[in-house]
């Protein structure tokens, strides 16, 4: 591993796929874009205070948990499967799955509880996240034999290799496809910045800054900052169709007489009615814009 940058903190990004898309878009909307040289890069600085490096989403959990990095992006169903003393930071609120367990349509398995032992260690259970689905059915006091797969794990019953998956799942469409039943749920997953929180003294300040930063992003995600002119007569109904973050903020208008402004943030799928309401109230000037980032 390259040597790391003095004085910068290294936080470790997966290096391909619509995750690591995703990853590169909230830290340059929060100010902090990636300056690659190349698509093969494998560090990069990120702003003036943390350096990025390129690896493999499921092995960033380990990257994290034994220090080559400080922090990392990665899906909480892969930090689950590590069984690594990591803490989450901050939910970055896309990636979202399910890892689910699945049979046969015509298993007859419709509930954990349809699920016993044979007598010979219990229902195959082919799976990429063997941990997880051990951890899971020990839970449950279920026996079973882990069959580890690689990946496509929802082919494995219809070949006679198990008889029951677990699998990531986001609609779920591939299991039907294929002709399986979702039975349980192991546990939903989400992107999360990760770090290991023994590690996090000597470099909190900069770590809140992160979380501050990015965080600002997603709470601005789905909002939208509206202007209008409104009577000042209407001033009591405006309170209830722009009650905001803490009501609406109200200016005087120079040589606007009668009329006020008034500005307020309100989510953006009540954007089409709140501007209907503003002008059933005398509203004009209407404006609508998108917000970048958003702090408390």
């Amino acid at each position: 591993m390259q040597q790391r940058t003095k004085g910068r903190l290294r936080i470790a990004l997966p290096n391909k796929g619509r995750l690591a898309d995703d990853v590169r878009t909230l830290f340059a909307d929060a100010g902090l874009e990636l300056r690659t040289v190349g698509d093969r890069a494998l560090v990069a600085p990120l702003g003036a205070d943390f350096e990025a490096i390129f690896v493999r989403a499921q092995d960033i959990p380990e990257f994290v948990a034994d220090g080559a990095a400080d922090a990392g992006v990665t899906g909480w169903d892969l930090v689950c499967e590590s069984e690594r003393s990591l803490e989450s930071l901050l939910d970055l609120e896309f990636g979202r799955c399910r890892l689910v367990v699945a049979a046969r349509e015509e298993s007859g398995i419709t509930s954990l509880d349809d699920i016993v032992s044979d007598g010979n260690g219990g229902p195959r259970v082919a799976t990429a996240f063997p941990r997880s689905t051990k951890r899971y059915f020990a839970d449950a006091r279920r026996t079973i034999t882990i069959v580890p797969v690689s990946g496509a794990a929802e082919i494995a019953p219809h070949l006679g290799i198990a008889d029951i998956v677990t699998d990531l799942v986001s609609t779920g469409s591939t299991l039907r496809v294929n002709q399986l039943r979702e039975v349980a749920t192991i546990l939903e997953s989400t992107a999360r910045l990760i770090t290991a929180s023994e590690r996090l003294p000597g470099r909190k300040r900069a770590m809140d800054e992160l979380v501050a930063a990015l965080e600002s992003v997603l709470r601005a995600r789905g909002m939208r900052y509206i202007m209008a002119n409104i009577p000042r007569a209407a001033l009591d109904q405006v309170r209830d169709v722009l009650p905001g973050l803490n009501g609406p903020t109200v200016i005087d208008v120079m040589n606007g007489g009668h009329l006020v402004a008034v500005h307020a943030v309100v989510r953006q799928d009540a954007i089409y009615r709140t501007i209907a309401d503003l002008k059933t109230l005398g509203g004009e000037g209407i404006l609508v814009t998108r917000i970048e980032r958003l702090m408390p």
